[in-house]
């Protein structure tokens, strides 16, 4: 039982760093993206 729940634990914990660590890099991304997008569409307005 105390082994299934270590087991558990870290895969719980592994999981949840690599959703942060991807959730990150996504916002990072379209953020990116994002203000991009709105620098060129400002040079088209002018």
């Amino acid at each position: 039982m105390d082994e299934t729940l270590r087991v558990i634990l870290i895969i719980i914990v592994s999981v949840s760093i690599f959703g942060l660590l991807l959730f990150i890099f996504v916002r990072n991304y379209v953020r990116d993206k994002i203000n991009y997008l709105t620098k060129e569409e400002k040079k088209k307005l002018k």
